[in-house]
């Protein structure tokens, strides 16, 4: 927390920004304003929802300090990684919020949409940045909506890949010591996504769908059509990192297209399933020549992103916010941010063997221990009773509010 005290003109949110970060580290089953300041042992959420609402802070220094510190801790030569996730959220008012696509859920769903920077290394993952997706039709058109969101004048539409993009070529500008861009269809199907990386000789590996077109010899064909054109001999079996459940096993095959392209060279990725034998597709680009193994092993880099969305969400509290305003979003997904960051640097400065027969401490033991050892506050009868009082009279608040509305539709 000391890398970003400065960022805070006076001691009272500074204080509350390190009540906030310990909180969500904490055991609590949700990691809303509510239950950090009883965590913390606060009279009441008030100075935490300050600290989110209008407390004076850049939360992008913050993130700028905690893009330092994840490269500090994990090392240069990582892998960035573009990927979105959902924010199911009820209700109209919250910031970008709409039906739409969720990953997350895995279906349309009303939500928010997060679009976020990964930095992978051997030593670890953690996520670098983030921008709130805005729908161009149900939010910008409306600016009395966008307005009563608290989103700035100068937030204008900009699609998945080209926030991805931005974020890319800040992280670089920052000096982030990363060689290659991976990411989904969503941003592997971006040519302005693509042409960025290229004109600053960046490597990537970029899935896209089968239909998407190549050049292959000269010719315009589908990705798919260039599969089948693969003889048995040409297909490589290797490793693609480690799975939940052991070594994620493909059969790997490529081929060089846009031959006449400069700046560089340009290939197809194609992986098998060897089970299914569902296929997958991958754009390429290095600004020397590779070999087959270094683009599997950065095409497999790409889960670690869905790794920390799943560890940020599940131990750092990313998901479990009660706001609806832009800067407060912002301001508790860069908390949020930091709390993985933390755990993430301590998983890296483990010893590579361990002395007992376990395995290495993963994220939610350190957090658990953290819990357990650092965190752990040890609260009076009348603390616990005082918040026991003050939720049940807000609850009744709002149960007020809610009957009066539904009686006077």
């Amino acid at each position: 927390m000391a890398r970003i005290a400065g960022r805070f003109g006076r001691i009272e949110p500074r204080r509350a920004a390190n009540a906030y970060v310990r909180g969500l580290l904490a055991d609590l089953d949700r990691k809303n304003c509510w239950n950090l300041a009883e965590h913390a042992g606060l009279a009441g959420p008030q100075k935490l929802q300050r600290l989110l609402r209008t407390a004076r802070w850049d939360a992008d220094a913050v993130r700028d300090d905690v893009r330092a510190f994840v490269v500090d801790r994990l090392g240069p030569g990582g892998v960035l990684i573009a990927d979105e996730t959902g924010f199911v959220k009820k209700g109209a008012r919250s910031a970008g919020v709409q039906r739409q696509y969720s990953g997350t859920a895995g279906r349309i769903e009303n939500c928010q949409i997060g679009v976020f920077l990964a930095y992978a290394t051997p030593a670890g993952r953690a996520l670098l940045d983030r921008r709130l997706y805005l729908p161009e039709h149900t939010w910008l058109a409306d600016s009395d909506r966008c307005q009563a969101a608290g989103i700035p004048d100068e937030a204008g539409f900009a699609t998945k890949p080209a926030l991805a993009t931005a974020m890319v070529l800040a992280a670089l500008q920052a000096g982030v010591p990363a060689r290659w861009v991976t990411g989904d269809e969503v941003y592997g199907q971006d040519p302005r996504l693509r042409a960025a990386l290229e004109e600053r000789r960046m490597g990537y590996v970029l899935a896209i769908a089968g239909n998407r077109r190549v050049e292959l010899e000269g010719v315009q064909v589908n990705a798919a059509e260039v599969a089948a054109r693969v003889a048995d001999r040409h297909w490589h079996r290797y490793r693609a990192g480690q799975g939940a459940k052991g070594p994620r096993w493909y059969a790997w095959a490529w081929a060089h297209i846009d031959e006449n392209a400069t700046n560089g060279y340009r290939w197809l990725l194609i992986r098998r399933n060897l089970t299914t034998g569902e296929l997958a597709f991958y754009r390429c680009y290095a600004p020397t020549r590779q070999p087959l193994i270094a683009l599997v092993k950065i095409a497999g880099v790409r889960w670690a992103v869905e790794e920390s969305f799943q560890a940020a969400k599940g131990q750092a509290g990313l998901d479990h916010y009660q706001v609806r305003g832009w800067t407060a979003w912002h301001r508790h997904i860069t908390l949020a941010m930091l709390a993985l960051a933390l755990l993430a640097a301590i998983a890296a400065a483990q010893p590579s063997s361990t002395t007992d027969d376990g395995i290495p401490l993963t994220l939610p033991e350190i957090r658990r221990l953290l819990a357990a050892l650092v965190l752990i506050r040890h609260r009076s009868i009348t603390d616990v009773l005082r918040w026991s009082h003050w939720r049940r009279r807000h609850q009744a608040t709002a149960r007020h509010y809610h009957y009066q509305r539904r009686s006077n539709p």
